[in-house]
């Protein structure tokens, strides 16, 4: 399998933005790479460009959460 070169603009029908997808590809490939190799869904490809794949194709679902603001004291 040859690896695909994905550009930030490849991700923005995906993603809101560029910046977006790149920061969401990146979270997912740290997940997959967390998962032993036996489990991943992708085997031994590498798992940045797979990341990318998905979310550029929209295979991969994500929302939003606010980060929660310290109480005040």
């Amino acid at each position: 399998m040859q690896n695909r070169v994905y550009t930030p603009e490849d991700l923005v029908p995906a993603a809101s933005d560029k910046y977006l997808g790149v920061l969401v590809s990146a979270k997912y490939a740290r997940e997959l790479n967390a998962l032993p190799l036996e489990r991943s869904p992708y085997g031994a490809n590498k798992l940045t460009t797979m990341a990318l794949a998905a979310i550029s194709s929209g295979q991969l679902e994500y929302r939003l959460v606010r980060k929660r603001s310290a109480p005040a004291e």
